[in-house]
């Protein structure tokens, strides 16, 4: 199944996308990466969910990713003596370790890491921001609040620290229990989530042990500040807007984003834009014009993939919702204006012979008849290379692993397939160019071009470029031995 279109498709899996059926629709549809977010259902329904992609992959003869979402500490106040307090802007409303119910004055706000890095005009955020409080005071125990933005209050509700970084850990103990869960499972990536430094990804790496690839959510004003440094020691990138929205100013994140999905791309790093995409797609078949736009600008940044959340984990029309994305991909990318903005911020980067041999491919191929850049790779980090110069052809990932293949999945215009393992040169063209026709690519007139390495089957070792025609004949009149 040949995708016509380069950008990738997340669908997170839910109640609304529980049953083979469903998931195998969700993948007709366009889906390339399945969703299990860790902060809903058990792990016998995360499980359950695992085995059916899985089935589904055997089925359709195609690799697909699976990424599991950890849920990251949760930060809310306690309970109080009634269903809900307002407050009012001007009041006077203090937080405490008290776990007495609270009322119209307090609450208790259980979790001692934050009392311990506020300062006097700190913010506090309740209920997705639409609580907003100054800290007048604090200790280690308290804080002392004024409300500037008021509104009702009450039980259980989250809490955001935009201005300081907390000592607290990306891991919570449930996320420890479900990021082992999920290695020993078989997903292919992790979204660690609460990143705030590049340690709490070097330790989430440490643990998964190279079973899963790590992939950063940046979803906090410390995360963006230090991006460089978790970019650095990430695998991949989530943009999550949502959350990103709720502790910056609105109207700060739609650079932020920009900004954010052209360094991943630089770093030959795949980034996932995320969040409120097709929401109005969770009640309603059809979007708004705002989200079609909202979509179609990610794409047209050269995001790696695009993703919905309750559309199709929990929305009333979940096949609609990944058709609707995967037709806005269509049509921006067939689109001249998208290949002027995609090659106008193309980051040149060559400083490695991999470098070197990837670019040149993209260059044959765009001056050329090339219908296909084909790559072999074992650990997937030339064919990342090559997606990184988002090419106008597409991009062939020849792997004999089958977790490269899945991994792959993510990554900007990426055809997955397992192929044998190669030991000569000659077998690795007459792989490539079959894999081209069988697959729809090319034809026995066309030609590809090929990138390996030699010796085979050794990571970083790319150091091979050919131009190859599509019959075999040719090639084994080239290469008689």
């Amino acid at each position: 199944m040949r995708r016509l279109r380069n950008v990738k498709i997340v669908a997170t899996l839910g109640p609304a996308s529980n049953d083979y059926e469903m998931i195998r629709a969700l993948f007709e549809a366009g889906a390339d990466v399945f969703r299990l977010n860790m902060s809903h259902g058990t792990h016998d329904d995360i499980r359950a969910r695992h085995t059916i992609i899985r089935q589904v992959e055997s089925d359709t003869g195609r690799p697909i990713a699976i990424l599991a979402d950890l849920q990251g500490p949760k930060l809310r106040v306690g309970t109080f003596d009634a269903d809900s307090y307002d407050l009012a802007d001007g009041d006077k409303f203090r937080l405490d370790l008290d776990p007495t119910p609270g009322d119209a004055s307090r609450v208790q706000l259980p979790h001692p890491e934050i009392f311990a890095a506020l300062e006097p005009g700190s913010s506090l955020l309740v209920n997705d921001g639409k609580i907003r409080l100054i800290v007048d005071d604090c200790g280690k125990d308290f804080a002392n609040c004024t409300v500037t933005v008021g509104g009702a209050i009450s039980n259980r509700k989250g809490v955001n620290v935009p201005d300081v970084v907390l000592p607290l850990a990306a891991l919570s103990q449930k996320d420890l229990k479900d990021l082992e869960f999920a290695c020993d499972l078989g997903v292919d990536w992790l979204a660690l989530s609460f990143v705030q430094r590049a340690e709490d990804v070097i330790e989430a790496k440490a643990l998964a042990r190279g079973r899963a690839a790590v992939l950063s959510k940046i979803e906090k004003p410390a995360a963006v500040k230090a991006y460089e440094s978790i970019l650095a020691v990430s695998d991949g990138i989530m943009v999550a807007r949502g959350d990103l929205g709720v502790e910056l100013p609105v109207y700060s994140v739609p650079p932020i984003q920009k900004r954010l999905v052209r360094m991943a791309r630089a770093a030959a790093k795949p980034v996932i834009v995320a969040t409120q995409m097709l929401e109005s797609m969770i009640e309603s078949p059809m979007p708004t014009r705002a989200e079609v736009s909202d979509v179609a600008t990610a794409i047209y940044e050269g995001a790696d993939a695009v993703m919905l959340s309750a559309e199709s984990a929990a929305g009333k029309f979940p096949i609609e919702a990944v058709a609707t994305m995967n037709n806005v991909a269509i049509s921006v990318e067939s689109d001249p204006t998208y290949r002027q903005v995609i090659e106008a911020s193309r980051t040149v980067v060559r400083s490695t012979v991999a470098d070197g041999i990837v670019a040149a491919a993209r260059e044959i191929a765009e001056s050329t008849d090339i219908k296909a850049i084909a790559v072999f790779s074992q650990s997937g980090t030339t064919v990342s290379l090559v997606a990184r110069e988002r090419p106008r052809v597409p991009i062939i990932a020849l792997t004999p692993l089958m977790d490269t293949a899945r991994r792959l999945c993510l990554t900007w215009g990426t055809h997955c397939v397992i192929t044998e393992e190669q030991d000569r040169f000659k077998g690795a063209v007459i792989s490539a160019v079959r894999a081209a026709r069988q697959h729809g690519f090319a034809a026995e007139t066309d030609q590809i071009v090929l990138t390996a390495g030699v010796p085979f089957n050794v990571q970083g070792t790319t150091n091979i470029l050919r131009v190859a025609p599509c019959d075999e004949r040719l090639i084994y009149k080239a290469d008689p031995e």
